[in-house]
């Protein structure tokens, strides 16, 4: 199979940033006086929208309490933004993918505003040629995200493929008619991801790079 355009999620894909994440639904749960969920319980919700993730991994959250429960979280989040760090191997594979003629696009749970602050922070945003956000349309594992990247980009679905660290990417792949690709080292478990029927599950950035590079590019 040769893919002209891969998609990679943000959070747990590209960013080690799952612990934060956690840290950030525990911390808010804690500000707000509601019942605290497990690590596992919060991050399995990463990926989703930001309500989404909410209503599944704090269900006693009413509607009036979102919006200080969301300024807890952000604060708690953005302490620890300095911490985070993309993982190691992301940007040579993301410049060895570009130069193979290769489209990138990122399709992630985050907030427009997250991701145009972590692609600045990062300096990545030039090597993406499409991005969606949840804010900005429907959130995964519904398949809008990735339908609007192939229009906007004017790739046929047999030619894409989604990389992601949790089942909603998975799914979504699904969902859209593209081919998926999970790595272990994010938030979802490798049961969890085998599960979406993947085009296979890797364990370290360095074998995703592996594994894409042979595939992708007019002459793959």
């Amino acid at each position: 199979m040769s893919y002209s355009l891969v998609v990679f999620d943000w959070d747990g894909t590209l960013m080690d940033s799952t612990h934060s994440i956690v840290a950030a639904i525990q911390g808010a749960c804690r500000d707000l006086d509601l019942a605290v969920p497990s690590a596992s319980e919060a991050s399995w919700v990463i990926g989703l929208s930001l309500e989404s993730a909410l209503r599944r991994a704090v269900p006693e959250l009413t509607q009036a309490m979102l919006p200080r429960f969301l300024e807890r979280y952000r604060t708690h989040y953005l302490l620890r933004d300095p911490e985070l760090r993309l993982f190691d191997g992301i940007n040579e594979l993301l410049t060895d993918l570009a130069s193979q003629n290769v489209r990138l696009a990122v399709a992630t749970g985050k907030s427009r505003v997250g991701l145009t602050r972590a692609l600045a922070a990062t300096g990545l945003g030039p090597l993406f040629d499409a991005t969606r956000t949840a804010d900005e349309t429907f959130s995964k594992p519904h398949p809008a995200m990735l339908q609007e990247l192939m229009q906007e980009l004017d790739v046929d679905p047999s030619r894409v493929i989604m990389v992601g660290d949790t089942s909603h990417d998975l799914q979504m792949a699904c969902n859209a008619g593209v081919h998926g690709l999970g790595v272990t080292y994010g938030a979802h478990t490798l049961k969890e991801l085998e599960g979406c029927a993947p085009q296979a599950v890797l364990d370290t950035v360095p074998l995703v790079r592996e594994w894409l590079l042979p595939r992708v590019g007019v002459g793959a």
